[in-house]
């Protein structure tokens, strides 16, 4: 995917200034920050970034003593996970349930009634990062036979293979990334699964799909799910489950109010090292 890299300039710098204007600016799509040489850097996805709600928030910055300047260029498309790709991930326990383990570095999977190889390609989710696992074991602990699923964000598939292998019907996948979207199908074929449907796009590809959903999934950022929900709520159908992390436990109480304006009644949630996975139903 296409990233753009913004320089801020705070005048007079104060780390005070900084973390407020990343806290701020992550309304306009901004995912990750650093700060060199007194600049704060932030990086969104291309697609993504507001630049319009950008320059209300720093006209409307609240520290009125402090002068903003910011420069906007791309970033060198290039696999930032490649390094990590080669050296591979350790096997993840879920449960006692299930394993996921990297499809380079073979493990027994004997113990276990559910396994999953994953063969990461510039691509989230490999079972790693605290956000899959909660998503992983809300899947295991549903009813998915004969259930239709839509993942969105799909990464890496592993969350729509763990749905098929769990027993859903019929699965379908979308993801902005190109990358993420070849990486899906590679990894359902290395798991023997054939009832993905994988779409290249963000939400709007729902207009191309036809029917409804029993059950709706999305590890995406808090910011990208607040403009995604009532698109999820359109394609479930009545009592349908929607499952969603990505975001931090402060982020939860504003992400069920808006479920809420959409007839989606929180069940349960989990928080690991502040990280939240919420699930709701549709009333």
């Amino acid at each position: 995917m296409k990233y753009s890299e913004a320089k801020f300039a705070i005048t007079p710098y104060s780390e005070e200034a900084s973390d407020l204007l990343a806290a701020l600016i992550a309304e306009a799509g901004f995912e990750s920050f650093d700060t060199v040489n007194g600049q704060l850097l932030a990086y969104v996805q291309t697609s993504l970034l507001d630049e319009p709600k950008l320059k209300d928030i720093i006209s409307d910055f609240p520290m009125t003593d402090v002068a903003i300047n910011y420069t906007i260029s791309d970033v060198e498309d290039q696999n930032w996970n490649e390094t990590w790709e080669k050296e591979g991930f350790d096997p993840i326990i879920i449960g006692d349930e299930c394993i996921i383990y990297d499809a380079k570095k073979p493990v027994d999977t004997t113990a276990y009634p559910l396994h999953v190889a994953i063969e990461a390609q510039q691509a989230f989710g490999t079972g790693t990062h605290q956000t899959t696992q909660m998503i992983v074991e809300r899947l295991l602990h549903s009813s998915l036979q004969g259930k239709r699923l839509l993942d969105c964000g799909c990464g890496t598939g592993i969350l729509s293979i763990v749905a098929s292998k769990c027993g859903a019907s019929d699965i379908v996948g979308y993801d902005i990334d190109e990358w993420s979207v070849r990486n899906t199908i590679h990894n359902a074929e290395i798991n023997n699964v054939d009832n993905i449907t994988v779409l290249e796009g963000n939400c709007s590809v729902l207009s191309h799909v036809s029917g409804f959903f029993d059950v709706v999934v999305a590890n995406i950022n808090r910011n990208v799910l607040m403009t995604d929900i009532p698109h999820f709520a359109d394609v479930m159908t009545p009592r349908a489950h929607l499952i969603l992390s990505g975001f931090y436990a402060e982020d939860a109480p504003v992400l069920i109010e808006l479920a809420k304006q959409y007839n989606l009644a929180e069940l349960c949630s989990k928080v690991i090292d502040n990280w939240m996975c919420l699930e709701f139903v549709k009333q």
